[in-house]
């Protein structure tokens, strides 16, 4: 695969800020106010739904459902309303803030800043009773904002997709430890092949191999809050990244596809099947093995999680609420018109009924932990899915929390995910990283007050 020149950090972000522009302005005509409308005939109500598009899979479960909910609705359209894939959605929800022009469903972020400045509305009971109890939970007001958009298997998605006909050409196997994974990068470039294709062209996706390192260290501060809540009271600091960070580095300069700066998270499937890489990052779990399987139904994929040293597999666990409580919301906007709130619960409903989970299901995607989970029909017939599912039964798998409860966060990871880049990248090096990316953090948590 042909890649573009790599791009710096600075002119990526030049993109990623024009792309939200261009964005928001198509949100602003999509229509006059909160985006409730009749159709032509007058008879059905017409909301959007903003989501966030670059996993392929997620794209494909939202234009189905949509899709199907259209077909059966007597009284309500639905109309996407997609962030191109290169935007950053946290940033992009403040531009959309900025117009006024909220969507009636929203595939949410950062969900404590917008519950504090009353841009969203409580989901209904009549909503949250389709759900499983701890698949949801209130705010301090004692309503709930967001609700669920897949089944709560934590960060279990965010993996290494590999080539298992390799692994079993050149005696190969699934690393136990730490130091397996560095010897199974080594053996795989001393046969003459390149260990692992990841991206970053839409900035998110380079979490994907980061947080795997970072996940020990993210683990010891589970019972004390979190790292970054620890971090925000002064008892952590980016200087304990810096072991996992030094990781990722020389994982990146040594055993990394070249290019990954303009790759896409999508195109890290097309380089595994066409064996410009042994491996891929991915934070798409069992979608990734779906996608791979589209693009070659004969490739054999499989998947792991990069152990520690101990061979523990540590996990981000769901947050269910505070800032980085992701899921899908109502704006208070679509509330302030009786209709257009209406249809947004009526599409939330369906959202999470049985037919809707066995869409998703079917499209490789883990459907929502809804009270009728008995009756969806799971899909085990993806190759590898096994692998995936064999991962919440490994007795090593270790569950960390880590939610952060200062409403800047959001910029703190945006911040970090872009210096990470320019970090892997050799533009800055790994102190200098430590440093902007703490002044960064000192200063959102004094603004977060």
């Amino acid at each position: 695969m042909h890649h573009a020149p790599t791009r710096t950090a600075r002119s990526r972000l030049l993109l990623i800020t024009a792309g939200i522009a261009a964005s928001a302005i198509a949100l602003a005509g999509c229509s006059g106010s909160g985006g409730g409308e009749s159709d032509a005939s007058g008879d059905k109500t017409t909301i959007r739904f903003l989501y966030a598009t670059g996993d392929e899979t997620w794209n494909s479960v939202v234009d189905e459902v949509v899709s199907a909910f259209n077909a059966q609705s007597d009284t309500t359209e639905v109309k996407l309303d997609p962030l191109p894939a290169g935007s950053d959605y946290a940033t992009a929800l403040k531009t959309v803030d900025a117009t006024g022009n909220w969507p009636a469903v929203v595939d949410m972020r950062d969900t404590l800043t917008y519950v504090n400045a009353g841009k969203l509305a409580g989901i209904p009971e009549e909503v949250t009773d389709l759900l499983e109890p701890d698949a949801y939970a209130a705010a301090e007001d004692g309503k709930v904002y967001t609700v669920p958009y897949s089944a709560l298997n934590g960060e279990l998605g965010m993996n290494i997709i590999y080539n298992k006909d390799y692994f079993e050409e050149h005696d190969l196997e699934v690393p136990e430890t730490y130091d397996d994974f560095i010897d199974l990068l080594k053996a795989i470039k001393d046969n003459g092949d390149v260990p692992l294709a990841t991206a970053a062209a839409e900035v998110w996706p380079s979490d994907q191999l980061w947080k795997q390192l970072a996940a020990p260290v993210f683990a010891e501060y589970s019972d004390k809050g979190g790292f970054w809540n620890a971090a925000a009271a002064g008892d952590a600091s980016m200087e304990d990244l810096k072991a996992p960070l030094e990781e990722l580095k020389s994982i990146v300069d040594q055993y990394v596809l070249p290019g990954w700066q303009s790759t896409a998270d999508a195109q890290t499937t097309t380089l595994l099947v066409n064996d410009q890489a042994v491996m891929a990052t991915s934070s798409a779990g069992l979608g990734r093995l779906m996608d791979i399987n589209k693009v070659d139904p004969d490739f054999n994929a499989g998947l792991f999680i990069v152990p520690d040293e101990d061979g523990k597999i540590n996990v981000l666990k769901n947050s269910v609420v505070g800032d980085t409580a992701g899921g899908l919301a109502i704006s208070a906007q679509a509330a302030d018109d009786k209709d257009e709130y209406a249809s947004a619960v009526e599409f939330l409903k369906y959202f999470y009924s049985v037919d809707a989970a066995n869409l998703m299901e079917k499209n490789g995607w883990i459907s929502p932990n809804i009270l009728k989970s008995d009756d969806v029909k799971r899909n085990d017939s993806i190759p590898g899915a096994e692998d995936f599912f064999g991962l919440l039964e490994n007795p090593n798998l270790v569950w960390y929390e880590n939610a952060p409860s200062f409403s800047t966060f959001s910029s703190v990871n945006t911040f970090f995910r872009q210096s990470r880049i320019e970090m892997q990248d050799g533009q800055t090096t790994i102190d200098e990283t430590i440093a902007k990316v703490q002044a960064e953090l000192e200063a959102q948590v004094a603004a977060a007050g």
